[in-house]
């Protein structure tokens, strides 16, 4: 498969949550040389517009982070648009992310030792339940890793006219699922582009990769730009003639191992007992 698959000596299980509006799927990746009872947690968000995704189309990516990372790496489902509009996945995630992060011990996980991470769709919903955890006082959140996210929802960054014909994600396309998304909900709300908060404060230190070639990113570029001005640190990296998505395609892309040995290296040091 392109998109490839569970790596070796990683072992998986599914599961349920606790969603917004009922169970919702996760996913449990572990890597098989991990020792000890309590591992940092790894809360991951998948890509797919909002609209489409699921945990085989993540699972090289997120087994390869569980393994480097020596984390428990739980992907969790949402509810998907058209059918489920904003704010179905965004309260979906918040709501799996504090159940997981109540039954850690059953995991063997540690809860006070947990990030979010995402790619796309799934960057912006980690950065949007970063957000809801400050506002809502928990659960404690150390680390967020955003993978080109998309952050402004109001379509406001240069890049997406820049490559809006960019191979793999159009302008086009970028349109399309956030019509679908948003369903005619405000696009400047923090919860949908979380760029559009009032502060950034306070937020969790964050990795955020763009790809040079990708509409989404200057969502990125200026998301670490809004974090860092508040005081946030945090880390950018554009993988050059990159396009979005590369990470997810390991056959196809030679930055994709190299993006997620980045991100893995930082959740260890973030996450580090």
């Amino acid at each position: 498969m392109l998109i490839g698959n569970v790596v070796e000596g990683v072992t998986t299980r599914d599961g349920w949550v606790k969603g917004a509006a009922g169970p919702i799927e996760m996913r449990i990746y572990r890597a098989d040389c991990t020792t000890g009872d309590r591992l940092p947690l790894v809360i991951f968000l998948h890509g797919g517009g909002w609209v489409s995704g699921k945990f085989v189309s993540h699972d090289w990516l997120a087994s390869s982070l569980a393994r480097q990372s020596k984390s428990i790496v739980i992907s969790l489902a949402y509810r998907l648009a058209p059918d489920h509009p904003w704010p179905a996945a965004a309260e979906n995630a918040y709501a799996g992310m504090i159940d997981v992060v109540q039954r850690a011990d059953a995991f063997g996980a540690d809860s006070s030792r947990v990030a979010v991470v995402g790619d796309s769709s799934g960057g912006n919903l980690a950065a949007v339940i970063a957000l809801m955890a400050r506002h809502r006082k928990g659960p404690k959140i150390s680390f967020q890793g955003l993978m080109y996210p998309a952050t402004d929802l109001m379509l406001e960054s240069p890049s997406i006219d820049a490559h809006d014909d960019a191979p793999i994600l159009t302008k086009a396309d970028v349109i399309a699922v956030v019509d679908h998304y948003l369903n005619g909900a405000d696009a400047s709300d923090p919860y949908v582009s979380p760029l559009r908060a009032n502060s950034h404060s306070d937020l969790p230190p964050a990795l955020i990769q763009v790809a040079e070639y990708d509409p989404l990113r200057d969502d990125g570029t200026r998301y670490a730009a809004a974090l860092q001005a508040s005081g946030v640190p945090v880390r950018l990296t554009t993988y050059v003639g990159q396009p979005h998505g590369f990470i997810s395609f390991p056959h196809m892309s030679s930055a994709a191992s190299q993006a997620i040995a980045e991100m893995a290296a930082e959740l260890r040091v973030a996450l580090s007992s």
